[in-house]
């Protein structure tokens, strides 16, 4: 249970390989509202709520873009299993490049941190972790397409999906607790979607695989089809159990 909401991030953060190219699609204020749910005994049962949440940053030296994202249980289920989590992002705005990642976890009494400082120049990033004991830093090769889970998403919907023909497979790596994740992806084609925060919406249907997830092209990101490739549904399929994250709000859209 504890790896639920990691795992469920991993398939929402991993679809199309990114490139760095001018950021058209993510705007400077946007937020990005969904409900988890998971499958108990049959039935949908709404467990926590993940919010996204874009600001622009300027440091007095270089002005980013903050991408973070929290998730938390609802207040009924934490007896349960109690869930915070913040995840973060800093990225350049023109690309959406990134520089630093930050993770603090907190489920079920389980605690860790991470962060992620990247360098271009070196070609490397400096991972450091820490759960109870000091803090353990590890110095990390970046190839070109090197990314969090974070910063992957939005380079994601930043892309030319619509240039990609049905049935395009995709191999992409992505770096989570400081080790290279596998991610195999297949684009489906285009279904109409009924969210509770934009209506119907056409979008890209999106399969993601790997070796954490169950089944093949059983885990799905919706994509909007227009300008901001909103995820509006992912579903998910471990080996914990089925679930879903749903789009209920949506605010300070770029297009």
């Amino acid at each position: 249970m504890r790896k639920l909401f990691i795992v469920t991030l991993l398939l929402s953060f991993s679809s199309i390989i990114a490139q760095k190219t001018a950021n058209t699609s993510i705007g400077e204020n946007e937020k990005l509202v969904y409900t988890v749910s998971y499958n108990m005994s049959g039935l949908l049962t709404n467990l926590a709520q993940v919010t996204m949440q874009t600001t622009r940053v300027n440091t007095g030296k270089s002005n980013y873009l903050r991408l973070k994202c929290n998730a938390a249980t609802y207040s009924k289920w934490d007896s349960f299993f109690k869930i915070r989590d913040v995840y973060e992002a800093y990225v350049n705005p023109s690309n959406l490049t990134p520089y630093l990642y930050k993770r603090d976890i907190n489920e079920g009494g389980y605690i860790k941190k991470e962060k992620y400082v990247y360098s271009y120049k070196k070609k490397t990033i400096k991972a450091t972790m820490q759960k109870k004991k000091e803090p353990n830093t590890k110095v990390l090769k970046m190839n070109n397409n090197t990314y969090d889970v974070v910063s992957t998403l939005y380079h994601i919907r930043n892309m030319d999906i619509q240039k990609a023909p049905v049935g395009t497979n995709q191999k992409i790596t992505i770096l989570f607790d400081r080790k290279p994740q596998t991610v195999y992806l297949k684009l489906l084609g285009k279904e109409t979607i009924s969210t509770k925060a934009m209506g119907n919406k056409e979008c890209y249907k999106i399969a993601v695989n790997n070796n954490s997830l169950k089944g093949t092209n059983k885990n799905i990101v919706y994509l909007t089809a227009d300008g901001n490739k909103v995820p509006v549904l992912i579903k998910f399929s471990i080996p914990a159990g089925t679930g879903q994250l749903s789009l209920t709000q949506a605010s300070g859209l770029k297009n």
